[in-house]
């Protein structure tokens, strides 16, 4: 089998794998539309009170949110994504096993997330954004082209989110116990990811700074191609690079990390 029909392999099998938790997805779908009921009204609130807070109108931010929601799993900005079982395998030793394959490391958990992102997408993002768009007014696009390149810049995302994913996990390498990392991982993404406020509306150098992240990446960006508030090829450029920039660092670790590779328990 060739290299490109392996990885392809893996996306397929990462895609089946969640595909089989029913009830979960079910559970899950449920919370991210009653949290996009919590979310829209909060934003209705806040903007009546500003009616072009962050320069979006009110139908914007609206789908703002439900955007938010399709994501959140798909991205796995609230943890949950393939970095979950890399370091757990980091910690237990089972590592030693996956170093042994005849496939990339990085290559090969890349496209085991990547499956369980197109899952989430569909399975789980689908209905509450669905949702939002019938029962709320919202602010799409008239065009093909603008959902186009709205998927260009959520498969991109997708990449963007790995790579911080992935450096997170490698850090059980040095820690073993990667639970404060991975939970400080989850704050800083909640907030500069722009899931909890558009970063639109953060105010003077703390929102230019927060746009440069790599988590302005994930769901910033798609949402403004979406919502027509960005120009696509300026959006693709900057998750192109923090993308290239992300797995060449999470390369580097996991080279310096398997030159010492450190079992805890088996």
């Amino acid at each position: 089998m060739g290299a490109g029909r392996l990885y392809a392999a893996v996306v397929a099998g990462g895609f089946r794998r969640y595909a089989t938790y029913r009830a979960a997805t079910a559970a899950g779908v449920f919370t991210n539309t009653v949290f996009g009921l919590i979310l829209v009204y909060t934003y209705l609130a806040l903007w009546a009170e500003r009616p072009s807070l962050g320069g979006y109108d009110q139908a914007q931010a609206v789908t703002y949110v439900w955007v938010g929601q399709a994501l959140l799993s798909t991205l796995a900005i609230g943890g949950g994504g393939a970095e979950t079982e890399l370091m757990e395998r980091i910690r237990t030793g089972d590592i030693a096993i996956d170093l042994y394959r005849p496939a990339d490391l990085q290559l090969w958990w890349l496209a085991a997330d990547l499956g369980r992102a197109l899952f989430q997408a569909v399975g789980r993002g689908v209905v509450p954004f669905a949702f939002g768009c019938v029962f709320f007014p919202v602010s799409l696009p008239g065009d093909v082209g603008t959902w186009l390149a709205f998927l260009v810049a959520l498969g991109l995302a997708m990449v963007v989110g790995f790579g911080i994913r992935f450096l997170v996990a490698l850090s059980a390498f040095w820690l073993l116990d990667g639970v404060g990392v991975t939970h400080l991982a989850l704050l800083v993404g909640m907030f500069c990811s722009g899931m909890i406020l558009p970063l639109n509306v953060f105010p003077g150098a703390l929102g230019e700074v927060v746009r440069l992240l790599p988590w302005s990446a994930l769901l910033q960006a798609p949402a403004d191609v979406l919502l027509g508030e960005a120009d696509p090829a300026g959006v693709f450029v900057f998750q192109a690079g923090w993308a290239v920039v992300l797995l060449a660092a999470g390369r580097l670790v996991q080279a310096a990390a398997t030159r010492r590779v450190v079992v805890q328990g088996g």
